[in-house]
């Protein structure tokens, strides 16, 4: 069973420290506790800085003696983290995992990856062969998604709406759809496809 007690300490702790860190835990929903959302800032001088990355946390029953299961859910170019399911290979988050270690550890390893690739051991080996091969191609990319996939837009909601419109949306549903995610372009166009 979930150590319950812990995690609220553990969020506490996220919770004073997130000026400094920029780390925050919060719980997906009021209901439980074994299933959080993790934000990480991209680390400062490597092709994500300026991003805001969004992970998904499932916390197993054996919490703390078993590790988080953690993805990315906001889309990252990264040799460690596959691009298409946001699965994170990281020997802390497996083999390596310890009860000493919090959730806010796991995310500064996490945000450690970021900065310091580690393309011999792949998640997503497209990515780790571009990083090996073609550096310059491979931070090109990883800002490229960055920008579109991990920074809040700086157009107001009408260009938002406008542009949902554009692809096809109907104004009232992509007005909504925006209002409820706070105003997230990417979020709005996910949950707008989705159905």
């Amino acid at each position: 069973m979930v150590d319950f007690a812990r995690v609220q300490k553990e969020l506490q702790e996220c919770s004073r420290d997130v000026e400094r860190s920029g780390i925050k835990v919060s719980p997906k929903s009021d209901s439980s506790l074994a299933r959080l959302i993790g934000t990480i800032p991209g680390p400062i001088g490597t092709p994500y800085e300026g991003g805001t990355f969004q992970i998904d946390i499932a916390l197993p029953d054996a919490y703390p003696f078993e590790p988080p299961k953690m993805k990315f859910t906001t889309k990252v170019w990264h040799p460690n983290i596959s691009s298409q399911s946001g699965a994170i290979c990281l020997d802390i988050l497996k083999d390596q995992w310890s009860p000493a270690l919090t959730l806010k550890t796991a995310l500064l390893s996490v945000q450690a990856l970021l900065s310091a690739p580690q393309p011999d051991d792949p998640q997503d080996a497209v990515v780790a062969q571009q990083y090996l091969k073609d550096y310059q191609t491979f931070v090109g990319t990883a800002r490229y998604w960055t920008e579109s996939f991990a920074k809040k837009s700086s157009l107001g909601i009408e260009e938002k709406v406008q542009k949902l419109v554009e692809m096809g949306f109907p104004e009232a549903q992509a007005r909504t759809t925006l209002e409820a995610v706070g105003g997230d372009e990417n979020l709005a166009l996910e949950k707008l496809c989705s159905g």
